[in-house]
């Protein structure tokens, strides 16, 4: 048995077995291009068939995980309308003479560095989306269809990374669960995840490609994989899943129903969240409200943007204040200007009657 160990999404049981998700590697060519203008057209063209698959990916996800995760593809398809996307691929083509294919691959990159490297986790995981948006129309322009890659029998997906578009196109029937050896807890792909109840587990560095085909069960409630597990542990795991199903499909007969008592008192039902990233499951799971924020999970980059933002506050206090000083100054001045003023023209006028 081999165990692999990461970031728990959801807390759940998925069962079945494993399926290495691998897309095919395309390459991209680097060769200047002679017809910048067709290369454009392309462009222009994919980027219309990718903001048109955007609507359709906001429908799916609407029927399968509500409008608040639904739109991630709303924000999607404006991202693809952008201006300063749009306008760097279209800079690269024209000024660099490079292919369709090449400038939308540059700019992306170039795009999710600067998200990557932002100090906020929530800002961080947007790297992915843009990655999600340019590979959207590089498939377009490289006519690659990723459909087929999740096979025809239920399983656990296996990845190097998902993005969300990936996870929502995806048959539910046949997806268990999935593994990703990056990924991030505030990445729309892990929202996605949780809403819709999928067990996953992310930042798996222990993925070994032999595991296709084995059987495995991913354990949510302890961010761990098991590979071939013993019979005694499967058996254990699989009697916690059908714990976890009951409970599930009580809830889903319950949800959405008045908390109210038999004698007519109703009884506010809120969730306990450690961050942003478990509102999607609140509202999945038709809690009232958020009743407490685990302060001490959410981190220091939380305490960071405080100390910025009292850092911004000072500055703005200070520059006030030399504000303030500098008025006081120049009307001190003025004033001192004008009492001179009136002395000189008095002892003028003093020695005018003295000699008169």
């Amino acid at each position: 048995m081999q165990v692999g160990t990461g970031k728990s999404v959801l807390n759940g049981i998925a069962i079945g077995k494993l399926k290495i998700y691998k897309k095919k590697d395309t390459a991209i060519s680097t060769a200047p291009v002679a017809d910048t203008a067709a290369e454009l057209e392309r462009f222009e063209a994919a980027r219309q068939k990718a903001i048109e698959q955007q609507t359709a990916l906001y429908e799916k996800a609407l029927a399968e995980a509500g409008e608040d995760i639904a739109e991630v593809f709303n924000i999607h398809a404006m991202m693809l309308d952008d201006d300063d996307f749009v306008d760097a691929i279209k800079e690269i083509i024209n000024g660099q003479h490079k292919c369709a294919e090449y400038a939308v691959k540059t700019a992306g990159d170039n795009q999710a560095a600067v998200f990557a490297a932002m100090d906020d986790p929530y800002l961080q995981a947007r790297s992915a989306d843009v990655i999600d948006i340019a590979q959207a129309i590089l498939d377009i322009l490289q006519g690659v269809d990723n459909a087929t890659l999740q096979g025809t029998e239920p399983s656990i997906l296996v990845a190097e990374d998902l993005a969300p578009s990936e996870t929502v196109r995806m048959d539910k029937s046949l997806l268990l669960g999935f593994i990703t050896r990056e990924g991030s807890s505030n990445s729309h792909t892990a929202i996605l995840a949780r809403s819709m109840n999928i067990p996953a587990l992310i930042q798996c560095k222990d993925i070994q490609d032999d595991w296709d085909g084995k059987m495995a069960v991913v354990d949510g409630y302890n961010a761990c994989v098991y590979v071939d597990p013993t019979p005694d542990l499967l058996k254990s795991l699989k009697k916690r899943q059908q714990e976890d199903q009951k409970k599930q499909a009580l809830l889903q007969e319950l949800k959405g129903k008045p908390n109210t008592t038999l004698d007519g008192k109703t009884i506010n039902v809120f969730a306990n969240i450690g961050g942003m990233g478990d509102v999607g499951a609140v509202q999945q799971n038709g809690a009232g409200g958020v009743g407490l924020i685990a302060t001490a999970f959410i981190g220091l980059p939380m305490v960071a943007d405080m100390l910025i933002l009292l850092g911004g506050g000072a500055a703005v206090i200070a520059i006030a204040l030399v504000v303030i000083w500098l008025a006081i100054w120049l009307f001190i001045r003025m004033v001192i200007g004008w009492v001179r003023l009136l002395v000189r023209l008095g002892k003028r006028w003093c020695r005018k009657e003295i000699a008169a």
